[in-house]
């Protein structure tokens, strides 16, 4: 990307067209979460290892952020955009036309893997905005990401109620496909020059780590706040649809939609940061992931009230987690641009490694302890969140 480029800012549609790309990307990680029950008696997995479904996913995630994203740094963008989309594209068609509880669990490893192209969609909005607007086009692109991790649930209990799980696989294999096309034609070269081999770019990511302070923690925060996102939300499900609540598929995809609502957090949590409130937003967000638990822990009613409480829960909970994911990645979107992706990829590793904690844990929590284990493990998280950030440097 050229100089006089890079001095112009992003357009309206093309920060559309990322936002509604990473939205699409990342939903292919979430689509079975709410899906864990009919997967689980398709494919004979055994129900304490349910979570299996979504932890393998997350740390296909992971691990593609730290071996992958960080070629952003190195070759061409749009290319290895348009090959990681291709390659979750085939693992979905392999998750959809398998009965084995082995293949899919593989098929999932493999979709968190190419999902990571939304990693790289996301550094290369904030390659092309103007430093003094670089936290609202984030904020707006990661509201697309957001929207895409919390429709995912509804829109695949829906699809699931009425052609079965098999289907949401296929109609997002086809949709990523096509996605993959679009952008090749739609995004302009970037080639960055970094001048490293892919090993010693991988070495480098290390010293990153050790140097880079605010990194370590913004990944801290984060990691506890999508490690109690990733608890809740794969437990949820199965409280719903258990003797407290008793809903239908359909029901779970009404509650997974109303928790839509806290992806509004995102933009205005850009704005702030852009004018230099990151540590009072980090504070708010964080309060919200521990305000999120303890509702349901203290509120005990008639079954319509519980479902109420829950329902605010999740959007509390969601509200929190856009929050502090948009101002962390203001943050390291701030440092020099020749090492955003290797930044962001260990940003999003790290904090993706809590939500792979979470939703094993989620899984084991709910089978020995119940809903409220469930509940008290959720808690925890941002409570400790909230213990990192009192060592905080006030400023």
């Amino acid at each position: 990307m050229s100089p006089s480029h890079a001095q112009q800012d992003i357009s309206p549609g093309m920060v559309w067209l990322f936002a509604v790309a990473t939205g699409l990307i990342v939903a292919n990680l979430y689509y079975a979460q709410t899906l864990i029950g009919p997967i689980s008696r398709a494919t004979g997995l055994d129900p304490g290892a349910a979570g299996l479904i979504v932890t393998l996913t997350q740390i296909g995630y992971c691990l593609g952020l730290l071996f992958i994203v960080p070629l952003g740094d190195l070759v061409e963008n749009r290319r290895l955009i348009f090959i990681a989309l291709l390659t979750t594209a085939t693992a979905l068609l392999a998750a959809s036309a398998t009965s084995s509880a082995h293949l899919f669990l593989f098929a999932c490893f493999c979709v968190g893997l190419g999902s990571v192209a939304a990693q790289i969609v996301v550094p290369f909005a904030a390659h092309m905005s103007r430093p003094e607007t670089r936290g609202q086009t984030v904020g707006k692109v990661m509201s697309g990401l957001l929207m895409g991790i919390m429709l995912a649930r509804p829109v695949s209990s829906l699809i699931a109620d009425a052609f079965g799980w098999h289907a949401i696989f296929v109609i997002s294999a086809a949709g990523t496909i096509a996605l993959a096309f679009l952008l090749r034609a739609k995004l302009p070269q970037r080639q960055p020059d970094s001048g490293l081999h892919y090993f010693a770019l991988l070495g480098s990511m290390w010293q990153l780590l050790k140097t880079t302070p605010v990194l370590r923690r913004r990944a801290a925060y984060q990691a506890c706040m999508f490690g109690a996102f990733s608890l809740f939300w794969t437990c949820v499900s199965l409280e719903l649809t258990g003797p407290n609540f008793k809903l239908s598929q359909s029901g779970v995809a009404i509650f997974a939609l109303v928790g839509v609502a806290g992806a509004i957090a995102s933009p205005i949590a850009g704005r702030r940061a852009d004018q230099g409130k990151s540590r009072s937003t980090t504070l708010v967000a964080l309060t919200l992931g521990v305000l999120a638990f303890a509702m349901p822990l203290l509120v005990h009613a008639t079954q319509l009230v519980n479902l109420g409480v829950l329902v605010a829960t999740s959007i509390v909970l969601d509200m929190g987690v856009s929050a502090n994911l948009v101002t962390g990645q203001r943050a390291i979107f701030a440092l020099p641009p020749e090492i955003r992706s290797r930044l962001n990829g260990l940003y999003m590793a790290l904090f993706f490694m809590g939500g792979a904690l979470g939703s094993s844990l989620g899984g084991w929590m709910f089978a020995a302890h119940g809903w409220t284990g469930v509940l008290w493990t959720g808690l925890a998280f941002p409570l400790t969140a909230l213990c990192v950030f009192a060592t905080e440097p006030g400023k």
